[in-house]
């Protein structure tokens, strides 16, 4: 892309393409495709890296400012508590101005507020610019799969869509694995530099790289039309127990992944900053488990699924209570294949039950996702810091109780939608 069209898309709304048609969409094995492959993989790691870049840093930012481990997660809380508040506004406000207008804009925001809270001189500061962040980096999930719906070709889009997947789950985990080493090295300062950095260069290629929008059309419905939208969904009782569920599930993974650290830093295990950092490689376990999530409803349906995802999950919290690596690290990995399973299950779900306004029931979804960890952290926190491991692991396996319980009622709904049921997951790709 010339710098003259960078310039010209970044001063003016993106405008409809003209004609009654829409443009040939890209597919696969073009140069186009490419581009927005590498695109959006990159803007996806640096999204996901900066999200959750003071997670590894906790114990840290403890002793820095002097805080328990619950007022230290405020640093992780404030950032996906202001996405999951933020990522309805700003899906609606992609429908005015483009996709690919407020991925720029979001990536770039959020990458230099990261920069900036490198330097903040008080945990009150820290804690602004990472809700400002938050915020920020809300552009990215609220549009990036309309923008793939819109630009890539069918038969090419779902491996364009696992690529993007792939990119949240790689930045995830290599933003930590990036900030233990870092804040090892050199100490929280240095780590939240170096991932803002490196954002800020995922930020230019993606603006590089990223195609022009030519199937956008903007949105002529009202807020008052999209409200209606959202009021429908959460009015229907199916989908807000999938709401439910994945809120769920992302405190119980929130409160293990957010204190473990201070477990493993602390005796009997008294391990380096860096090592502890590498335990996200155990992320991985999530890529498979969600894959096998998808043959699973297929055989078990949605609620058969969502009730083994909470009993893994559950099952993964119980071994890491021994005071033993050997147990600690299966642990982690059943934990992650459990969360990541029910994840993909219940979100999927929301795809299928969802006859109308698909994206607004997605973003609600996301939004009950990030709430998730933004209010479950903070809670394991505190049952972290007054009982210890036994009590953060007691408050997981109240959460995975909770998540049973609330798999039970997704037969009933008083929607037209197809409820979730096995035979409707079986009957998914007839209709996709």
């Amino acid at each position: 892309m010339s710098a003259s069209s960078a310039q010209s898309e970044s001063s003016a709304p993106e405008p409809a393409t003209p004609g009654p048609a829409p443009v040939a969409r890209h597919a696969k094995g073009t140069a186009a495709y490419r581009r927005v492959n590498l695109a959006l993989f990159l803007a996806g790691c640096a999204t996901f890296a900066m999200l959750y870049t003071t997670q590894t840093l906790l114990p840290q930012l403890s002793g820095a400012f002097h805080l328990s481990p619950a007022q230290a997660s405020a640093s992780v809380s404030v950032a996906t508590g202001a996405l999951a508040l933020a990522v309805i506004p700003v899906s609606m406000l992609s429908e005015r101005w483009g996709r690919t207008r407020i991925m720029t804009v979001s990536v770039f925001a959020a990458a230099l507020l990261g920069v900036l809270a490198a330097f903040a001189p008080d945990f009150g500061t820290l804690v602004a610019l990472r809700t400002l962040q938050g915020v920020a980096l809300a552009g990215l999930p609220a549009t990036a799969m309309a923008y793939l719906a819109e630009e890539i070709e069918g038969t090419s889009l779902p491996a364009a869509m696992g690529l993007y997947v792939a990119g949240n789950s790689i930045g995830g985990m290599g933003g930590r694995l990036v900030t233990g080493l870092a804040g090892d090295l050199g100490g929280w300062r240095t780590a939240l530099l170096t991932i803002g950095l490196v954002a800020l260069a995922c930020a230019v290629a993606f603006r590089v790289l990223v195609p022009r929008s030519r199937n956008f059309r903007p949105a002529d419905r009202s807020a008052r039309e999209l409200a209606g939208t959202l009021r429908t969904h959460l009015a229907d009782p199916v989908l807000r127990r999938l709401y439910l569920l994945g809120m769920l599930f992302m405190a119980a993974f929130g409160t293990v992944y957010n204190y473990l650290g201070y477990r493993l830093l602390d005796a009997p295990f008294n391990l380096p900053e860096a090592v502890v950092g590498a335990v996200f490689v155990i992320y991985l376990a999530g890529t498979f488990s969600s894959a096998a999530a998808g043959r699973m409803v297929g055989r078990f349906g949605h609620r058969g699924t969502l009730w083994a995802a909470s009993a893994v999950t559950a099952a993964g919290a119980l071994l890491t209570l021994p005071d033993h690596l050997v147990f600690v690290i299966p642990g982690l990995v059943v934990l992650t294949a459990g969360f990541f399973a029910g994840h993909a299950a219940a979100s999927a779900a929301v795809g299928l039950r969802a006859t109308r306004g698909r994206a607004q029931a997605s973003a609600l979804y996301i939004a009950a996702y990030y709430l998730g960890s933004s209010l479950g952290g903070p809670l394991g926190g505190i049952a972290f810091h007054d009982i210890g491991w036994p009590g953060a692991v007691a408050f997981v396996l109240t959460l995975c109780a909770l998540a049973a319980l609330v798999t039970a009622g997704l037969r009933t709904g008083n929607s037209a939608a197809t409820p979730v049921t096995q035979s409707s997951a079986r009957r998914a790709p007839a209709r996709a």
